[in-house]
């Protein structure tokens, strides 16, 4: 019941920020931005108060760990947004209506890989440590600040799209097919929407094992996921000019990779983390990189 009830739920807000809120083309202001963004983050958190009062206290706290997990490692998604959306040149006003679908495919994707991820530890405990080892490995790499720069170029389904659909220089409003010279054809639209599909199953192999760090309840995993999913987009507009600031950011979501793939190797030892515990140190390290963040821009700015 509470499945139906939730994904309807979720379909009316869709339906609604497409067809009605942005049914025409427009350049997103950072002040329109930052207003969604306040909006998902309220629903986000009045669902968390549900889940405490409907489900219990534990639920409730691992709804909102695993949440604010989700939230800070999808800021690695906003990176790539600003990248993809520069190399294929698309105008501000289409970026909304490309992101919408980007982001309607990644529920899909990701409620696909929840389900699997589950059925996995269910039929294979052992397969939990090779998640744990993962999220070390991720973390690890990030902390150290080896990060892998976004090249379209070598995208493999960008490499597949341009074999077999051609694609055009020019945009056509907000189509992503056209005929073209007689022939189907993708728009620039199209395929940066393809890249970011593609994109965002790559950064789902580190946060879904993360999650189930927290727990292995796949509505409270599902639930997290989707509310911090939907306010991607906002997320976007809002941050993309001024993420460059927060120099230490990626370095603390490195770290809260490593603590919760610790976590989750000592799920089944006496040495078991507890969920408060796991949020207060994810809370933690997120102010202090972004404290850190401030304070170096601040010194660097006097520097020069």
């Amino acid at each position: 019941m509470w499945w139906v009830a939730f994904n309807a739920f979720i379909v009316t807000l869709l339906a609604l920020d497409l067809g009605v809120f942005h049914r025409k083309a427009h350049v997103v202001a950072i002040k329109e931005a930052l207003g969604w963004s306040a909006v998902w983050i309220a629903m986000a958190l009045a669902f968390n108060v549900w889940v405490y009062f409907q489900m219990g206290p534990q639920k409730g706290t691992e709804f909102l760990t695993g949440y604010l997990i989700e939230k800070s490692l999808s800021v690695d998604n906003v990176f790539v947004f600003a990248v993809l959306f520069t190399y294929f040149g698309i105008p501000p006003q289409y970026q909304h209506r490309v992101l919408f679908w980007g982001i309607f495919g990644a529920l899909i994707m990701r409620a696909a890989m929840i389900f699997a991820g589950a059925a996995l530890i269910s039929n294979f405990s052992w397969i939990i440590y090779v998640f744990a080892a993962l999220l070390i490995f991720t973390g690890i790499k990030m902390a150290m600040g080896d990060h892998e720069s976004i090249d379209p170029e070598k995208n493999i389904a960008f490499k597949l799209l341009r074999r077999f659909m051609p694609v055009t220089k020019e945009f056509h409003g907000q189509k992503f097919f056209v005929r073209h010279n007689g022939v189907r054809a993708v728009t620039p639209l199209f395929a940066v929407l393809l890249c970011i599909e593609v994109t965002d199953v790559v950064f789902a192999v580190d946060s879904i094992p993360a999650i189930f760090a927290i727990t292995q309840d796949t509505f409270i995993i599902y639930t997290s996921n989707v509310f911090a999913i939907l306010g991607l987009r906002a997320l976007y507009f809002a941050l993309s000019g001024i993420l460059p600031y927060f120099h230490f950011l990626k370095y603390g979501l490195g770290v809260i990779l490593v603590f919760v793939g610790i976590k989750m190797s000592l799920a089944h030892s006496t040495w078991k983390i507890d969920t408060t515990v796991s949020l207060l140190v994810v809370a933690a390290i997120l102010v202090i990189s972004v404290i850190a963040s401030v304070l170096h821009r601040r010194a660097t700015e006097k520097q020069n």
